[in-house]
């Protein structure tokens, strides 16, 4: 299979005033267009170009020597996921079954949120803060890079990107500041839900 680059959710400008359409044409348009770009040209001559992005990552996490397929088809595997968290109007607190989940598993969805900055705010250098199941628990994690919970043997549910591409034209160095309007303003409770499938 080829990698593909997903069209977004929503249109560039729907992220607004808390990401803006310029933020998201260069995150969207240019680094996770060189990720699908560069995985494909490593994978042509790889006898896994017909395996999934969750294959090709379980099969070369770890491998030095694949080390730039794994970053760059899981960058691409990331990206697309992290799309589907963000939604117009989203953000603020967890509802359905996702927000029992969060009571039951982490004490609350102010422990969540504490939990959550925490994990965003201390990765250091570029990587990803996430919500997963973990032997049918919620947890709060985090991986550096492009690391990702899945070769791990845990289901990622939410994602937030706190690569700086991510956020530095509209926060510069606020990592905190990013981190809080995502929980308050993005996160789309709708798809997490939808993951505990």
């Amino acid at each position: 299979m080829s990698l593909l680059l997903p069209d977004l959710p929503y249109a560039l400008n729907a992220l607004e005033p808390h990401l803006s359409a310029r933020t998201l044409e260069f995150h969207h348009g240019k680094h996770h267009r060189a990720y699908v770009d560069n995985g494909n040209k490593l994978l042509a001559d790889s006898e896994l170009k017909d395996r999934t992005m969750e294959e090709i990552m379980g099969q070369t996490a770890g491998d030095a020597s694949r080390a730039g397929i794994f970053n760059n088809v899981a960058q691409v595997w990331n990206h697309s996921f992290y799309w589907q968290c963000l939604k117009p109007g989203g953000g603020g607190p967890a509802t359905g079954k996702i927000a029992e989940l969060i009571s039951q598993d982490l004490g609350g969805f102010d422990k969540f949120v504490e939990e959550f900055k925490n994990a965003g705010a201390t990765q250091f250098g570029s990587g990803w803060a996430w919500l997963v199941l973990a032997d049918g628990k919620l947890k709060v994690t985090k991986t550096p890079n492009a690391e990702n919970p899945l070769t791990q043997g845990m289901k990622p549910l939410l994602t937030m990107d706190v690569w700086e591409h991510a956020y530095y034209l509209d926060y510069q160095n606020r990592r905190p500041d990013y981190i809080a309007t995502f929980l308050e303003h993005l996160v789309n409770w709708d798809f997490v839900n939808a993951n505990l499938g």
